[in-house]
C-alpha cells in the first residue's frame, strides 16, 4: 500500500506540503475525541506559509491498494492545534473531525 499525505490552505486549496513532492515523514495516532499528526520537516517558507494559515488548513492521507480502489481521509482542521517545534523540526497538527471516502464513486 502507497500512502500520500497533504496539507492545503482551505481557502482556495492551495497545496502546501504534499509528501509526493516533499521528503516529509509523518506519524498519525488518535488523540482524545481526534486525530495527531506529528509530521518531521525543516523549517522554511514551506512551514511559513502553513503556520499563516494555521486556521485555514485540511490534511488528507491518501490510502492506494494494489487491489482495491483508493481510500481518502480528509481531516479538518477547525480548532486543533498546529504547532512547530524548530529544535526538533516537528510540526504537531490536531485533527477535530474525519471524513473517510472513496474519490472513484464522485467522479462525474
Amino acid at each position: 500500500m502507497k500512502q500520500t499525505f497533504q496539507v492545503k490552505h482551505a481557502v482556495g486549496g492551495r497545496m502546501i506540503i504534499d509528501s509526493n513532492k516533499h521528503d516529509v515523514s509523518y506519524t498519525l495516532v488518535p488523540q482524545g475525541q481526534g486525530w495527531k499528526f506529528t509530521v518531521s520537516v525543516p523549517w522554511g517558507p514551506m512551514i511559513e506559509e502553513l503556520l499563516a494559515h494555521k486556521e485555514e488548513l485540511n490534511v488528507f492521507v491518501f490510502q492506494e491498494f494494489d487491489d482495491q480502489p483508493t481510500l481518502k481521509t480528509w481531516y479538518y482542521i477547525k480548532d486543533g492545534t498546529v504547532e512547530f517545534d524548530a529544535a526538533e523540526s516537528k510540526l504537531t497538527i490536531i485533527a477535530d473531525s474525519r471524513i473517510e471516502y472513496y474519490p472513484h464513486e464522485y467522479s462525474v
